[in-house]
């Protein structure tokens, strides 16, 4: 488990899959996550990838629990690594509503990168973000992500197109604004 001051990153449970299932299904959730379109998941499907979980290789989700409560709030994780080049492709949502604008998605985002930087000897973390994901967008540049590249009218959603921004942090940024900090 890996603690930041308001979540702690750790593994998934079993117990997790409803609270998941119920997320995912979730229509503003899946406006904010899903590239595709955007159809209903069923329970099974949630299962499935719980039990993937356990084969994965060079992927690890984290499941985002309140440090105060104890709630399963979201999840994060590495999607792909590239280890040749020490590049990895993370995700995070906070599924919960109640903890949305609240700094979890930001401590949460934090722990998982300072896990990547100082335990996978990784170079560069790089991510997605859809142009009207405004709250994700503000997320990430306080973690130090920057804008490398726009991929315009990447996504039609609710009767229009939206750009795909790629997002990207590199090890010598991060380390240099937290030697700043301390």
């Amino acid at each position: 488990m890996y603690y930041g001051d308001k979540v702690k990153l750790r593994a998934y449970k079993k117990e997790d899959i409803k609270l998941a299932y119920e997320y995912m299904n979730d229509s503003e959730m899946k406006r904010l996550l899903v590239a595709q379109i955007p159809y209903p998941m069923i329970l099974e499907q949630e299962e499935k990838w719980f039990e993937s979980l356990l084969t994965a290789k060079d992927t690890y989700s984290f499941a985002i629990e309140d440090l105060e409560t104890g709630k399963y709030i979201g999840g994060c994780g590495i999607n792909s690594i590239n280890w040749l080049n020490r590049i990895a492709t993370i995700g995070i949502f906070i599924g919960d509503k109640e903890y949305w604008s609240k700094g979890y998605g930001t401590d949460a985002l934090n722990v998982l990168i300072k896990f990547i930087f100082q335990q996978m000897n990784i170079n560069k973390i790089k991510l997605n973000v859809f142009s009207f994901n405004k709250r994700a967008i503000r997320c990430y540049e306080k973690c130090g992500f920057k804008v490398e590249g726009v991929f315009k009218q990447e996504l039609f959603r609710d009767g229009q197109y939206y750009d795909d921004h790629a997002m990207a942090i590199f090890f010598e940024d991060w380390q240099k604004a937290n030697f700043a900090l301390c």
